[in-house]
C-alpha cells in the first residue's frame, strides 16, 4: 500500500454528534491484510470489535486475518451457524461472533458469554444488530467500491474511551507504514 496515495484518504475528527472516525481506503486484499495486521497489534483483552456491511464485504476475511496476526493455531472459519467461535491466541482468546440470526441484546445475553467478552477480544460480524450490550466498542463499516472487486472502504468509529485509544494507535500505526 502506498501511504503518499492513501495518506491524504485518512481522516480523523471529531465532531459534535458522533465519536471520532477513521476512514481508510483498501485497494486490494493486501492492504486489507495490513488493514487486519496494524488493528490486531493494539488489541487486548476485552477489547469489542463490531464489524459491519453487506453480504461478501469482507467482514470473515477481516477477522481471520487479525486472528491470524493474533497468533492462532487454530482453524478459523465463520461461525454463521455456531454463532460463535472462540479461538486460542497469543495474547489471549479471541471471541469470533456472528449476530446475523440473533434478533437483538436479549439474544446476545442469553448465549450467556459475558465472561468469555471480559476476558477474550471480542470480534462480531453484523455488530450493529446488538451494539446496545456494550458501553465501548470500535464499529468498522466496511463499503465496497462499486464495480472494483477488491476495493473497500473502512470507516472506523470509537464509541467509548478504550475504542477511542485504539482508534488513535491506528492511526499513528498507519502512518508510520
Amino acid at each position: 500500500m502506498d501511504l503518499g496515495s492513501v495518506g491524504s484518504k485518512l481522516d480523523l475528527h471529531d465532531r459534535e454528534v458522533c465519536w471520532p472516525e477513521l476512514l481508510i481506503e483498501a485497494g486490494s486484499e493486501e492492504e486489507t491484510t495490513r488493514i487486519a495486521m496494524l488493528l490486531a497489534a493494539s488489541l487486548k483483552a476485552g477489547d469489542v470489535v463490531l464489524l459491519d456491511g453487506v453480504l461478501a464485504s469482507g467482514k470473515t476475511f477481516l477477522v481471520r486475518k487479525m486472528v491470524e496476526f493474533l497468533g492462532t493455531k487454530d482453524e478459523i472459519s465463520s461461525p454463521t451457524y455456531a454463532i460463535a467461535n472462540i479461538y486460542q491466541c497469543q495474547p489471549c482468546d479471541v471471541l469470533h461472533v456472528d449476530a446475523y440470526r440473533l434478533k437483538n441484546t436479549h439474544d446476545f445475553h442469553n448465549l450467556g458469554l459475558e465472561l468469555e467478552v471480559e476476558g477474550s477480544i471480542c470480534l462480531i460480524e453484523w455488530g450493529s444488530r446488538i451494539q446496545n450490550a456494550f458501553d465501548d466498542f470500535l464499529k468498522v463499516s466496511i463499503e465496497l467500491e462499486p464495480k472494483k472487486a477488491d476495493e473497500r472502504s473502512f470507516m472506523m468509529t470509537a464509541h467509548g474511551p478504550r475504542s477511542l485509544e485504539l482508534l488513535h494507535d491506528l492511526k499513528e500505526r498507519y502512518q508510520k507504514q
